[in-house]
C-alpha cells in the first residue's frame, strides 16, 4: 500500500488543531518538527536527551508530517485538510506560512520510519514515557513509567500540553482519587492518574479511534480494571462526582464545558486544563472564575498554557 505524506509549515500555536484536523481526516500518524527545538540544549530539564536530524526540520516555524494512503478520495480529503486549516483563522490561531507540499512513500518504509521520533522521555519529577518497542530501565525505585503505543493516531505523550497536565496530575492526584479525562486521546493522562494513585478513572473521548487507543495502552499497562473508557461528548450525560478533571484539549472545547465539570466536581475538587494556546489564556480564565472555580495554578510551556482550577468547599 503507498501513502502520501503531506508536509505542512505552520506555527507552534497551531500545531495542536491542525494535528487533530489531520487525525480527522484519517491520517496515519503525524511527526512534529519544531525549529525552535534546534536551538534548545540536547539535555532536556528533566534529564532526557534528544538526537535531532537536523537536516530534515525547516528552517522556521513547524512541520508536520501526516501520512494519508493513496485512494481515490485523496484528492477530496486534501482540499478538505486545506479549508479546515484556513478556517482556524477564525478562532484567532496563526497558522503561518500554511505551506502543503505532497510526497509518495511506501507502506514499508513508513511502518518502520515514523519510530526513529519516539524515544523514552522523563517529562516529570517522577513519570518517564517510553514507547512500546523500546527497553528502558528504571532509574529509581519510585519512577512511573507509562509505556505508550500511539498507534495511527497520537504521539507518544511528550507535547507541552501533555507534560504541562502529567505534572499537574503528579502535584494533584491523591490516593483513592476518582478522575474524569476529558478528550482521553492515547489514554496516556487517565494511565497517569492511577499509577500516581488514583482509584478509577472515566476516560470519555468523542472520536471512536481514541477510546479504542486507551484500550490499548491501558493493556500494555496492566490497567484494565482501572480505567473505563467511553465514548462521549465531553461530559454529556454524565453524572458521577469525582476529585479530579483533567482535560488536555483545546481552549475553544474547554469554554464549552467548564461549567459541567464545576457541577461533577466534589467540593475541593480539582480541574486540570490544558491545550490552550496564550492568546485564549485570560478568557479561559474568566471563564473559569465565572463558572465558581478559584485559580490555584497557571503554568508555561513554550506557547501553552495550563490552568489549575479549585472548586471551593
Amino acid at each position: 500500500m503507498k501513502w502520501t505524506e503531506l508536509s505542512i509549515y505552520t506555527t507552534n500555536e497551531a500545531v495542536e488543531p491542525i494535528s487533530n484536523i489531520l487525525h480527522e481526516a484519517g491520517s496515519g500518524g503525524v511527526v512534529i518538527e519544531d525549529s525552535q527545538d534546534l536551538k534548545k540544549e540536547k539535555k532536556g530539564s528533566f534529564g532526557e536527551i534528544y538526537e535531532w536530524d537536523t537536516d530534515s526540520f525547516s528552517e522556521e516555524g513547524v512541520r508536520l508530517k501526516a501520512y494519508l494512503p493513496v485512494n481515490s478520495f485523496l484528492g477530496e480529503t486534501i482540499s478538505e485538510i486545506k479549508q479546515a486549516i484556513t478556517n482556524l483563522i477564525s478562532y484567532d490561531i496563526d497558522i503561518g506560512l500554511n505551506k502543503i507540499t505532497l510526497t509518495e512513500v511506501n507502506e514499508e518504509d513508513w511502518a518502520t520510519a515514523w519510530k526513529k521520533y519516539y524515544k523514552p522521555v522523563k517529562v516529570s519529577e517522577r513519570i518517564t514515557i517510553t514507547p512500546t518497542w523500546e527497553e528502558y530501565n528504571k532509574e529509581s525505585a519510585n519512577e512511573i513509567v507509562i509505556e505508550l503505543d500511539p498507534g495511527m493516531a497520537f504521539g507518544t505523550g511528550t507535547h507541552p500540553t501533555t507534560v504541562l497536565s502529567i505534572q499537574a496530575l503528579e502535584r494533584h492526584i491523591r490516593k483513592g482519587n476518582q478522575v474524569m479525562d476529558v478528550g482521553c486521546g492515547s489514554g496516556v493522562l487517565s494511565i497517569a492518574s492511577i499509577l500516581l494513585g488514583a482509584d478509577h478513572v472515566l476516560a470519555l473521548d468523542l472520536d471512536d479511534v481514541a477510546v479504542q487507543t486507551t484500550k490499548a495502552n491501558m493493556k500494555v499497562n496492566h490497567l484494565v480494571n482501572e480505567i473505563t473508557v467511553k465514548q462521549n461528548n465531553l461530559l454529556e450525560g454524565i453524572t458521577a462526582q469525582v476529585e479530579v478533571i483533567v482535560a488536555n484539549i483545546l481552549a475553544e472545547i474547554i469554554l464549552q464545558f467548564e461549567k459541567d465539570a464545576f457541577q461533577l466536581l466534589k467540593p475541593d475538587g480539582i480541574f486540570i486544563t490544558s491545550g490552550i494556546i496564550q492568546t485564549k489564556k485570560e478568557e479561559v480564565k474568566e471563564a473559569l472564575i465565572n463558572a465558581g472555580f478559584a485559580i490555584l495554578e497557571i503554568n508555561e510551556m513554550e506557547d501553552w498554557v495550563s490552568i489549575i482550577a479549585r472548586k471551593p468547599r
